[in-house]
């Protein structure tokens, strides 16, 4: 049979980041849809603290786990009832703090009714942008152990992106979070980078180890930030 991934292994640890990196197709939403076991593994295990994920309740395992997409699902409602889908029991206090850390604060709080502002269905009443950025709220508040972004900032800016990425880094505490990027910006402070092409793993390593050693790597950083980057 022909695998839609091949020889993938990696291991993480609690409180890391990893990113992930590769062209359209080359398998990275596919490696983490098999976390939340959207996809079960045809040949060898996908385990979390040692426990093989076809052994979890499939329940129970998906409560610890947050997805954003980037292509961002927003419910009709208002902004607290989407927020609260994801953390149901949330106090105001952490809904605050969920929109605050995906950068979102700002521009809810210049709507007329806030946090209780009409959401049409599917956000068409926001940009992409804030679609995102809302998205991500709903998954802090849920407050997951393990948070997997597919590549959901990619309609916000550099700036916003790089103050996303420090809240991440305050927030993971001894969760593990999970990156995937077109932008090498989102993911060169990751404790762990993997770097995908056609299903298979061909680099891992921090950004330092993988520009000295990966030559896809270095080809998507020089793409993106010019030669220098990789001299």
């Amino acid at each position: 049979p022909e695998y839609v991934l091949k020889d993938v292994s990696f291991a993480v640890q609690p409180g890391q980041r990893v990113g992930i990196i590769g062209n359209t197709g080359s398998g990275k939403s596919t490696l983490v849809s098999l976390i939340p076991r959207l996809y079960d593994v045809s040949t060898g295990a996908v385990r979390i603290g040692g426990v093989d994920v076809r052994d979890m309740d499939m329940d129970a395992l998906r409560r610890h786990i947050g997805v954003v997409l980037q292509e961002s699902l927003l419910f009709s409602g208002d902004i607290e009832s989407n927020l609260r889908w994801g953390g149901g029991d949330c106090s105001e206090e952490e809904l605050d703090r969920a929109l605050a850390d995906a950068q979102a604060t700002e521009f809810v709080s210049k709507l007329p009714d806030g946090i209780h502002s009409v959401v049409e269905q599917r956000g068409k009443n926001f940009s992409g942008g804030q679609k995102q950025r809302l998205s991500i709220a709903r998954t802090f508040a849920k407050n997951p152990d393990i948070l997997i972004l597919d590549d959901s900032t990619s309609a916000v800016d550099t700036e916003t992106e790089a103050k996303l990425q420090e809240a991440l880094r305050r927030r993971i505490g001894k969760g593990v979070t999970f990156v995937i990027a077109q932008r090498v910006s989102a993911i060169a402070d990751a404790d762990l980078i993997l770097v995908m092409e056609d299903g298979v793993i061909v680099g891992q390593g921090t950004h330092k180890e993988l520009i000295r050693s990966n030559e896809v790597y270095r080809g998507i950083v020089a793409s993106q930030w010019g030669e220098e980057a990789i001299a």
